[in-house]
């Protein structure tokens, strides 16, 4: 029974099939035989096509209105296919590259085949992709190895164009094989060139204003007027590629967009973006043609970032100075291992009060203004300028991590106050053998702190344990995400974790070089100001952030300004963090290049032995009773401390207007 029941329904589910298939079939016959007449004289009475049109992106200012990423007028030349008789292209394409030649302006020349003055074809080799997608399946389907001149042959007879000179003929076949790539239709018109000059606007308006389908416009062009300032925090726009034009089609982006590509520029691309308009046109069977609607575009959002461009200046010279201070010192003791292969460095210096970003340097750096003329320069360059040394460059932190050890361990009662190691220059437990700069004797954590002595941090890591020492790093923003808008680095943090990450086996030996700022540990310099500016408030940890606020591109409307967020709180007492508090500023009141100044501090500093030179990192919050500002400070292989000082000293002399300031214990 069961058997006849399923036969049934398979012969119920095909006569279901075949009624929908005879209607289906019955609905075209109607369309294509009894109506056609109908529907081909809707097709050949018009026709629709909408362009898009831009929206101007929003721009970028630092906290006090300091133009960083903006807007100026510009031209550009645009073929427009509803007005452009495809029998006319050729002959317009040869008058426009020879009138913006003629003003020494440049069009979009993307085809990866030059022309030498004797007509002799040959491949950009700089252009090796380019050239595989001319030759691919997709395109001229010829084999890898034809050359030149063969593509070139099999382009002239594509394009129509064997009547003209070879130069022209390369003209033509560049702009038209450039217009297939991107799609040219009378939905989508051809930029022909971008960012040219007044004077090429107006000759070619002059040129070529009796020819349809050519026009000039104005557009929006993107200036970095301060190009040199925090580059790497602002980023840069450019065109989209491939796969982002495949994740973002359905979002309104067309494989002409450009986009946000780094820094603020792509992490608050759907702000600054701003959306686009449109242009309806409607083709009548005898081709007259009529604007049917039109969409106006509105403009992106204006970011306001917490950036002071003045301290960031300040910053960016002072670790400029600071590499050379160290390279300086290698050469006047004779000794390569004290500094000579220092070559960079970078700093953050936080808000305390909201953990906004006043400055982030990175050294060495570049203008945004020069960007892409420079870029093979700059991605050459083997010291890197193009990294994002400040959030991104993750180095062992040396010393700096002694006071976290010291709050967790007071927190955890594996020391006191009045708990006393006895320093004699080594440190031996379990097989390790650790050394010390110095003979302490029977030291505290104060002297601990002060001396950054690493018998003593050794012994202290190892009574705390791993696991307390890295739920409180991670408290403090170390070994995790500081929630910054940009990218940036997580760091390292030793231990178990991180070690079956690796694949590797974890033993308990490691616990004292971990404590002491070795072992795996890596963190960046915003992720060191961050960890001070949480020493400073208190336990608590804020997200450190660079956006002040966004407001509508003319000002009249704030849409949101960012507000302190807690992340964390480290869990110790006020009792206790005062009391490594305490010992910082003994530590900095001890420390030669701060001998004089003019407000007390307190700080840490770290050398952490590497390849090559120590890197040289300090922390600090000022002032000591009354912090206002957190900075973390890293000299790729600075060798010595000092130079890691005297770079913060020179952005709080800055910040606080120091330097016609007697002497004071504190502000």
């Amino acid at each position: 029974m069961e058997v006849k029941v399923r036969k049934w329904r398979s012969v119920l589910v095909i006569i279901i099939m075949l009624v929908a298939f005879a209607a289906l079939s019955a609905r075209l016959v109607q369309w294509q035989v009894f109506q056609k007449d109908y529907y081909n004289e809707i097709a050949l009475t018009s026709t629709e096509y909408t362009v898009e049109t831009d929206a101007i992106r929003g721009e970028i200012f630092d906290v006090n209105g300091v133009p960083l990423a903006v807007n100026k007028t510009g031209y550009r030349v645009v073929i427009n296919k509803i007005f452009m008789p495809d029998e006319e292209l050729n002959d317009n394409i040869v008058k426009l590259t020879a009138l913006i030649e003629s003003c020494g302006g440049k069009w979009k020349d993307e085809l990866p085949i030059k022309v030498d003055a004797d007509g002799n074809y040959s491949f950009d080799e700089k252009k090796t992709s380019e050239i595989d997608e001319l030759k691919s399946k997709d395109n001229l389907n010829m084999n890898p190895y034809s050359t030149a001149a063969e593509c070139m042959a099999k382009l002239v007879e594509k394009y129509g164009c064997e009547d003209y000179s070879k130069k022209q003929q390369r003209d033509i076949i560049s702009v038209r094989y450039n217009m297939n790539r991107l799609g040219y239709s009378r939905s989508n018109p051809y930029v022909f060139a971008d960012e040219i000059s007044e004077r090429a606007m107006n000759v070619i308006s002059e040129n070529m204003q009796s020819v349809q389908g050519v026009t000039t416009e104005s557009t929006a062009v993107r200036v970095y007027e301060n190009g040199t300032v925090a580059p790497h925090m602002v980023g840069v726009t450019g065109l989209i590629s491939a796969d982002e034009y495949t994740e973002l089609k359905n979002k309104g982006y067309s494989y002409t967009d450009r986009l946000g590509k780094s820094g603020v520029e792509s992490a608050l691309e759907k702000e600054l973006r701003g959306s686009s308009g449109s242009i309806t046109y409607e083709v009548s069977a005898d081709d007259k043609i009529s604007i049917k609607s039109t969409v106006k575009s509105h403009p992106g959002n204006s970011v306001y970032l917490t950036l002071d461009s003045g301290l960031q200046k300040t910053a960016q010279k002072a670790l400029k100075e600071a590499v050379k201070e160290a390279n300086d010192y290698a050469k006047d003791i004779g000794d390569k291992n004290m500094g000579a292969d220092c070559k960079g460095a970078a700093m953050v210096v936080l808000n305390i009060s909201d953990f906004s970003v006043l400055c982030a340097a990175s050294y060495p750096s570049y203008d945004l203004s020069k960007y892409y003329s420079d870029y093979e320069k700059l991605a050459s360059d083997k010291n890197v300028p193009l990294f994002d040394r400040a959030f991104m460059g993750a180095l062992a932190p040396g010393s700096t991590f002694k006071p976290m050890v010291a709050s967790a361990a007071l927190q955890e009662k594996a020391i006191t106050t009045k708990t006393h190691i006895n320093c004699q220059g080594e440190y031996t437990k379990n097989g390790l053998h650790l050394w010390c700069m110095g003979y302490h004797g029977e030291i505290d954590m104060y002297q601990g702190i002060r001396d950054s002595c690493n018998v003593f941090f050794a012994e202290t890591a190892r009574l705390l344990g791993i696991d307390n020492i890295d739920m409180y790093a991670k408290r403090c923003g170390l070994g995790v995400r500081t929630g910054v808008e940009i990218a940036e680095s997580r760091g390292t943090l030793a231990g178990p974790e991180y070690s079956r990450e690796m694949g590797s086996q974890w033993y308990e030996s490691f616990v004292s070089p971990a404590g002491i700022g070795q072992s795996d540990n890596q963190f960046t310099p915003l992720q060191l100001a961050t960890y001070a500016a949480t020493l400073a408030n208190g336990g608590t940890r804020l997200r450190s952030h660079v956006v002040d606020r966004v407001e509508s591109y003319y000002g009249s409307e704030v849409i949101y300004k960012t507000e302190p967020e807690v992340m964390d709180k480290m869990g110790v007492s006020t009792q206790n963090l005062n009391e490594v508090k305490k010992a910082m500023n003994m530590a900095t009141n001890s420390y030669y290049p701060l001998d004089g100044f003019p407000m007390q501090i307190a700080g840490k500093t770290g050398t952490a032995e590497n390849s090559g030179s120590d890197h040289a990192n300090f922390i600090c919050f000022a002032p000591y009773e009354n912090p206002r500002i957190a900075i973390g400070v890293m000299v790729e292989h600075g060798a010595k401390s000092a130079v890691a000082i005297n770079a913060a000293k020179k952005v709080m002399t800055e910040y606080f207007h120091l330097d016609n300031k007697k002497p004071e214990a504190s502000e």
